[in-house]
């Protein structure tokens, strides 16, 4: 009896460097570096399993592997994604004000795939790009969560709303929550998760500027 096809999807990560790209990617113990280096695009590519309702579920994860220091990512990298996370540091601000340029890019190549827009590292105290300024999403149709990688917090949600749309199947779940993470290196307590929470609910109904970029 043959074993079946696991569906398998290009899933193109990118922001700016140091933002915790490799870092999230990592957190899975399926994603560690195991496929290629490709030199030619810069890209160090991460398979990653899920299990869910719907079967199994694998994300080929492209990480710029540092590259964005060099400049503009070659067309290389985004060529045949189906699907894409934009990520920035929310104690950076220059890091949410580069990501126009992600987008722009990433749209440029890839037509109308979904894309997810996290702002990570929300672990950290000194938060410089509040809620209630991450408005990029809401203009141009993204999904927006806050992320802490070290935390694990909402580490798979940006994995299963792609998994959702990919499949077309908004009822889609992950069988075991957090499965396969490594254990996190800091903590978020419930108080400092309900307060994120409030904040991003709260964010949605501040009304949208007239600019296209935020």
């Amino acid at each position: 009896m043959e074993t079946p096809t696991v569906p398998t999807f290009k899933l193109i990560i990118v922001g700016d460097g140091g933002v915790g790209k490799t870092t999230f990617v990592k957190r899975h113990m399926t994603g560690e570096f195991e496929k290629k280096y490709n030199a030619t695009v810069g890209a160090e590519v991460h398979p990653m399993k899920f299990n869910t309702t719907r079967g199994e579920i694998q994300f080929n994860v492209w990480d710029t592997a540092g590259q964005e220091r060099f400049g503009r990512l070659r067309d290389g990298y985004y060529i045949q994604g189906q699907c894409a996370i934009i990520m920035f540091d929310v104690t950076s601000r220059i890091t949410y004000r580069n990501v126009p340029d992600w987008y722009r890019d990433l749209a440029r190549v890839c037509v109308n795939i979904p894309m997810v827009l996290c702002g990570n590292k929300v672990d950290v105290k000194d938060r410089k790009v509040p809620a209630k300024l991450i408005k990029f999403h809401r203009k141009h149709n993204l999904q927006y969560y806050d992320l802490s990688a070290k935390s694990n917090y909402n580490y798979e949600k940006p994995f299963l709303w792609l998994s959702r749309q990919l499949v077309g199947d908004p009822q889609l779940n992950f069988m075991a929550s957090c499965s396969g993470l490594l254990p996190p290196t800091v903590f978020i307590d419930k108080d400092q998760m309900a307060r994120l929470e409030k904040e991003l609910e709260q964010a949605q109904h501040i009304s949208l500027p007239d600019d296209d970029h935020f």
